[in-house]
């Protein structure tokens, strides 16, 4: 049976987890941190005091938790990205990572693919296009580092290539874990025929991070 829907979570949910987002543009980073703490007290408010179905309430407020860290948490990282030096470049490198991935591992999948990378989550992913993924990777670091990014050595272009876009393939690997478990073809219907707006930034989402975490500790710029 279905879920009763939950027209007031849902929005504040949509509400608070795109503001959250942007709040590393107000200041210090605890700023973000208290806002999440907040939200979690108020939707655990929430779901407390308007209980559908006692059976279904953790279930129901594992989702709406999932669903803060999965995609606000994440995609805040862009953000902070963005304000560390050369941001800009590195947002653009991210962009350059996933784009070069997903079509080489598209292209060579489908010229190569024989074994079944995960085919419980994902079944027409193969290693082969997987691998290939990961070349074109490369091939957008270094395309980066010699054309807008000079400061990138050498080192970081092959580091932060197989680093991000291995955790790319594995965003866009745990969004069709999701979406099974749903028992969903598509994220949503904004964008016709590529898979709703979530299909487009699974990659992006676990790159974010990624990203960010090695430009504050270990580029040097």
């Amino acid at each position: 049976m279905a879920l009763p829907d939950r027209v007031i979570e849902s929005w504040l949910a949509a509400t608070g987890g795109t503001l959250f987002i942007f709040f590393p543009f107000f200041g210090e980073n605890s700023l973000a941190l208290g806002a999440m703490t907040a939200l979690f007290f108020g939707f655990a408010l929430l779901f407390l005091f308007r209980i559908r179905d006692i059976a279904d309430a953790a279930r129901e407020v594992a989702y709406a938790t999932l669903a803060f860290f999965y995609i606000p948490f994440l995609l805040m990282h862009l953000v902070l990205l963005r304000q560390t030096p050369y941001g800009v470049q590195w947002l653009f490198v991210i962009m350059l990572i996933v784009m070069t991935s997903d079509s080489a591992a598209y292209y060579t999948g489908c010229a190569f693919g024989r074994h079944k990378l995960y085919p419980l989550v994902s079944p027409k992913k193969s290693i082969e296009g997987s691998l290939g993924g990961v070349v074109g990777s490369i091939v957008g670091t270094l395309l980066a580092r010699y054309t807008f990014f000079p400061q990138l050595t050498l080192t970081d272009a092959l580091v932060t290539a197989i680093f991000i876009g291995i955790l790319g393939q594995t965003g866009d690997l745990f969004e069709s874990l999701l979406k099974r478990s749903f028992g969903v073809k598509d994220s949503g219907t904004i964008f016709p025929g590529h898979g709703g707006v979530l299909d487009r930034l699974d990659s992006i989402i676990f790159a974010a991070p990624a990203a960010y975490y090695y430009v504050i500790l270990f580029f040097k710029g």
